[in-house]
């Protein structure tokens, strides 16, 4: 059997590299934290509701470093062979691939664990080592231990609304960001550049998204997020009207409950 990763390669992080600058809109110093937590490879917990810009945020800041980005969405089957790699066998006999992590760790890539609290107990178990200052990755199945690229850097997220917790034993390894929605004006910013609409349209879809979230708790479970308000900009954009845009992108993935679609319905009733 062969522990090689397969045959040599250039660049084995191409496929992970940004190209081109993803638009990010900055609320306050979470830049400046970023890069402090980077400049000492710390592991960095990005916490805040769906779909409120912390994988934007990430993308950016990874274009922003000249660093590669390895991007793993966890899943409830998400498990530690997963993330470490596996034996498969090919025209030679058996060879071990690396998984996501193990090839961040070991060529110096930031590695992003999206909804990190989705994934399998074994598979926060096996990031641990990562995280202090042993910045090493047992692969136990290959017998074999990468110590982590200077270049590496481990980075997660999750929805604490979202009704599942990290336990504090992960938790406490990483150092933290909090998201939230972004403040009105900088939300209207966000469709207009994304979405491609006019100032006014984008502040009824704002208005909009912010009465949706008022709901939040009161049956339903959470708001429109920004990346749903920017979907429905698109959707006028190519040609919708914003009422029956609104409805494809913010009401009928919203709910189910009749009730509260007809709450929703009524909210966009009342902006357009």
């Amino acid at each position: 059997m062969r522990t090689d990763t397969g045959p040599a390669v250039a660049d084995p992080l191409a496929a992970w590299r940004i190209g081109s600058e993803p638009y990010y809109r900055p609320r306050g110093d979470e830049c400046v934290q970023f890069e402090a937590a980077w400049s000492r490879r710390l592991p960095l917990l990005l916490k805040g509701p769906t779909g409120c810009g912390k994988t934007r945020f990430v993308q950016h800041m990874a274009w922003r470093l000249g660093r590669p980005l390895v991007t793993v969405a966890c899943n409830e089957d998400t498990t530690a062979g997963d993330l470490l790699g596996r034996w498969l066998l090919d025209a030679q006999g058996m060879a071990w691939q690396d998984g996501p992590l193990a090839l961040a760790a070991r060529h110096g890539a930031l590695c992003y664990l999206d909804e990190i609290v989705e994934a399998r107990s074994d598979a926060l178990v096996a990031i641990h080592p990562l995280t202090d200052d042993r910045r090493t990755l047992p692969l136990d199945r290959a017998s074999a231990l990468i110590h982590a690229h200077p270049d590496f850097m481990l980075l997660a997220s999750y929805n604490p609304g979202g009704g599942r917790e990290l336990k504090p034993a992960t938790r406490q390894r990483f150092c933290g960001l909090a998201f939230d929605y972004p403040e009105a004006e900088d939300e209207v910013a966000v469709l207009m550049r994304e979405g491609g609409v006019a100032v006014e349209l984008a502040s009824s879809l704002v208005a909009l998204g912010r009465r949706t979230r008022r709901l939040a708790g009161q049956g339903l479970e959470e708001g429109a997020s920004t990346r749903m308000l920017v979907r429905a900009a698109q959707l006028v954009r190519q040609g919708l009207a914003p009422r029956a845009a609104a409805l494809s992108a913010l009401v009928v993935p919203l709910a189910d409950d009749d009730m509260l679609q007809q709450a929703l319905v009524a909210a966009v009733d009342a902006t357009f």
